[in-house]
């Protein structure tokens, strides 16, 4: 990569450097190692706030930081949203019951570098209609992250997840976004999961950012409960989400957050 180019774009996006794609890397497989540690876990009986628990715990076994403990007032290590809940799940006294379906999302800080990544799992046996959802949820990203490569646009990739999506007879998401990241836990662009093909700022070497689809089984639309986090779907329809954080090398996209364990996906079980 050019070491002189500018560092913004005209849309505000940061354009990183080479070396900097090994602070992400670390960031990106601690994050997704956590992730992997607390699968077992997820199992009838337990509550979410154990989760928690345990995910906090192993932040702080491999001396790094959490980036949403004090964020905006949060208080936990994890969001965990259980169903109908769409994002920003708080962990809490809820206890998973058979087929509960559940996203975790968890963010660390390592050098300075943010690793963010969210992963769906099941306690018990996993309905049908649940089990299509995540399928198709985590085929949608996967697209997503198939469009990530220079010279693309930001709509190729929203464009890449709903058209899959709504040949699937389910919706996305309109008011939670992809972001990007690095050495700051949000910053421009905001990644639709949506869109026009050919449309939006044009994809860089060395810009990294999160693609992290979420689909509902009904419509589309969320509302935020009254702890002004908690959002799930209006219409009590099941949601999944799948998160990667990626950057854009010269020939396509890196993942950050790859499972090291191969447990990414449920069907690991």
């Amino acid at each position: 990569m050019d070491q002189q180019r500018a560092r913004i774009t005209k849309d505000g996006i940061r354009i990183y450097e080479d070396a900097d794609f090994a602070g992400m890397r670390l960031a990106g497989r601690i994050a997704a190692e956590i992730l992997d540690d607390v699968a077992p876990l997820v199992q009838v009986g337990v509550t979410t706030a154990a989760l928690d628990d345990f995910i906090t715990a192993e932040i702080k076994r491999h001396g790094v930081t959490s980036a949403t403990i004090g964020y905006k007032g949060y208080k936990h290590a994890s969001c965990i949203s259980v169903n109908h809940v769409v994002c920003h799940g708080i962990p809490g006294s809820k206890v998973l019951v058979d087929g509960d379906i559940l996203n975790i999302d968890v963010t660390v800080i390592v050098d300075g570098w943010f690793g963010d990544t969210s992963r769906m799992y099941v306690a018990g046996a996993l309905p049908r209609k649940a089990e299509r959802l995540i399928e198709v949820t985590h085929e949608s990203l996967m697209r997503g992250i198939a469009a990530v490569k220079p010279g693309n646009t930001f709509g190729d990739i929203g464009f890449a997840i709903q058209s899959y999506v709504e040949a699937n007879r389910m919706s996305v998401v309109r008011d939670f976004c992809g972001h990007g990241l690095g050495r700051v836990f949000h910053a421009p662009p905001n990644v639709l999961h949506y869109g026009r093909a050919g449309s939006g700022p044009v994809l860089e070497e060395g810009m990294f950012f999160t693609i992290e689809p979420m689909v509902n089984l009904g419509r589309p639309e969320t509302k935020v409960l009254a702890d002004d986090w908690t959002a799930v779907t209006r219409d009590k329809s099941l949601s999944a989400q799948f998160e990667h954080s990626v950057g854009v090398t010269a020939t396509g996209c890196e993942i950050f957050t790859a499972s090291p364990a191969g447990k990414f996906h449920p069907t690991w079980r």
